[in-house]
């Protein structure tokens, strides 16, 4: 993993259990390479004799605590494998693995670890699952095992380490607004934010670091400062965990963490529009990618929040006032249309706004005379772009970049180059709620005295009034009533559907508010806002 890995072997006995259907035929170790012990190279597909012989092989080496080299020469990639065994055993410090192969899928060998940590006389077991493949050698022709880091572990990549030792932060045992402790294990969606908050406040909360097998992030190697916090693997020795008290909303966040889970690739972010405080996050990702915060992607229809802001302020539309909703609009060459082609005959804007009109918008982007508008808008206003949020984690504060010309008018309905995620849409929805922007935060300012963003202007009270009077409408008798019928209270909305190239549906996303609680969804794949996205934020909502 690093130039630096020594050579020299940890640890204590290794072994290989062979317990996968077709490694019972060998019943001693073979030589390297024996399954085509021909000079010939051989080609063709590997048969099933050649993967269970070179999975053994490797396997068994890699347990047994053959020089790192040896066991590299069983891959694709010699060098660095046996950097990475090396780290594996020195800096992991895992000793004694018992390897159990399991089933092979074609040339897919899944397999068992069960191992132990040791470290200054601490030591604690160690079990986890992972898979090789098996490949034809380009230039051999023989079996051999298809290098990459996660074979060693699953979550192990070119830019992270595994290292044993000190904690680089203590432990901390966070708690939401109301004292409720927060777990990974009862809120798994927390669970990289809990590491990233232990990272930070780890030594602010009081606590003292302890002993842990950890996955770091490897800062010699690219890609490093994209990873996320050390995730503890195994704990050796406990510290003196410190207590954090987050704005988080336990409740909100189970039904967060519900609400995501009835749709696969979903996310959800709840904030308080009078304050600014995150009540929940939630993720429900194959890849575990903290997209509610982290996210980068057009938002649809929802966008039309901002857009329908700097029109008011603007002066171009009122939401009582006719507004043209045909079916096709063009500007500077791109042609827009809406939904299924419909269009609207002498209605007012907030028919356009609640129907989700994409040409009632396009229409009037001449009328405004500044493609950057959209941008300057969402900056001064909502905050966003600003790159300056201090939530108290890593987020991406959405961006509207400068453009022109057709791309100006995408922006205008959630296309094109504008980039949002969930927290940035909650914010968004709550700034309207509330009038003016606060800055979302998820642990208290004062715990480390940070500076939040702020926003140049505020909404005016008339524009911020249409605004909630728009998105009232939408949410009681346009495309969001069905999702939102079962809320009572100050509720408004707007959905968004946003087209992906490449992808056949467009992703769902959906943004609204019920009293003092905004919250935004977005749903892989998902089609219409009001159709996935719209019940998860509905779950939210009524949870607060």
């Amino acid at each position: 993993m690093r130039s630096g890995a020594k050579t020299a072997v940890i640890g204590g006995v290794f072994l290989v259990v062979a317990g996968g259907v077709g490694y019972g035929a060998y019943t001693g170790l073979v030589g390297p390479g024996a399954p085509n012990t021909s000079a010939e190279v051989r080609t063709g597909p590997l048969t099933a004799e050649e993967v269970d012989g070179a999975a053994k092989e490797f396997l068994t080496q890699w347990a047994s605590g053959k020089d790192a080299s040896a066991v590299g020469q069983l891959t694709t990639d010699a060098t660095a494998a046996a950097s990475y065994i090396n780290s594996f055993r020195e800096e992991a410090r895992v000793t004694s693995p018992v390897i159990t192969p399991g089933v092979a899928v074609g040339t897919r060998v899944p397999f068992t670890v069960s191992a132990t940590v040791t470290f200054e006389g601490k030591s604690a077991p160690w079990e986890y699952g992972s898979e090789l493949t098996v490949v034809r050698g380009q230039t051999t022709g023989r079996p051999v095992v298809a290098w990459t880091p996660s074979v060693l572990y699953p979550k192990l990549t070119t830019a992270t380490r595994l290292v044993t030792g000190e904690a680089s932060a203590p432990q901390i045992d966070a708690v939401d607004r109301n004292g409720v402790e927060l777990t990974a294990e009862k809120y798994p969606s927390l669970g990289p934010i809990l590491n990233e908050l232990r990272e930070k406040y780890g030594k602010d909360a009081g606590g003292s670091p302890g002993i842990e097998l950890a996955l770091k992030a490897d800062e010699s190697a690219a890609g490093a400062a994209d990873q996320p916090a050390d995730q503890t693997l195994v704990q050796l020795a406990e510290g003196i965990p410190g207590k954090l008290t987050t704005t988080l909303d336990a409740t909100v966040q189970g039904a967060a963490e519900r609400s995501v889970k009835t749709f696969s690739e979903a996310s959800v972010a709840a904030v308080k529009p009078s304050t600014g405080e995150i009540l929940a996050i939630a993720n429900n990702r194959a890849d575990g990618f903290n997209a509610a915060m982290l996210g980068k992607q057009a938002p649809g229809s929802t966008m039309k929040i901002v857009t329908a802001a700097l029109l008011l302020e603007k002066g171009l539309i009122g939401a009582d006032k006719a507004a043209e909703c045909p079916k096709d609009a063009s500007y500077m060459g791109r042609g827009f249309t809406n939904l299924n082609g419909f269009s609207l005959d002498d209605q007012p804007f907030s028919t356009s706004f609640a129907r989700s009109c994409n040409t009632a918008f396009i229409k009037l982007i001449d009328d405004v005379g500044d493609d950057s508008a959209l941008g300057k808008e969402a900056a001064e206003v909502f905050g966003i772009g600003l790159d300056n949020w201090k939530t108290g984690v890593p987020t991406f504060d959405g961006s509207v970049p400068a453009t022109a010309g057709g791309e100006a008018a995408a922006q205008y309905i959630g296309q094109g180059t504008v980039q949002m995620n969930v927290l940035n849409m909650a914010s968004i929805t709550a700034t309207v709620k509330d009038g003016a922007f606060k800055q979302p935060v998820l642990v208290a300012p004062t715990l480390d005295n940070r500076q939040t963003a702020t926003a140049a202007r505020t909404l005016s009270p008339a524009v911020a009034q249409q605004l909630r009077r728009m998105m009232r409408i939408t949410a009681t008798s346009g495309t969001a009533a069905t999702a939102m019928s079962g809320l009572g209270g100050d509720k408004g909305a707007k959905t968004g559907s946003a087209e992906v190239d490449g992808q056949e549906t467009s992703n769902s996303w959906f943004a609204g508010y019920r009293d003092d609680l905004a919250a935004a969804a977005v749903v892989q794949a998902g089609g219409h806002g009001g159709d996935a996205a719209g019940p998860v934020v509905a779950a939210v909502l009524g949870a607060g």
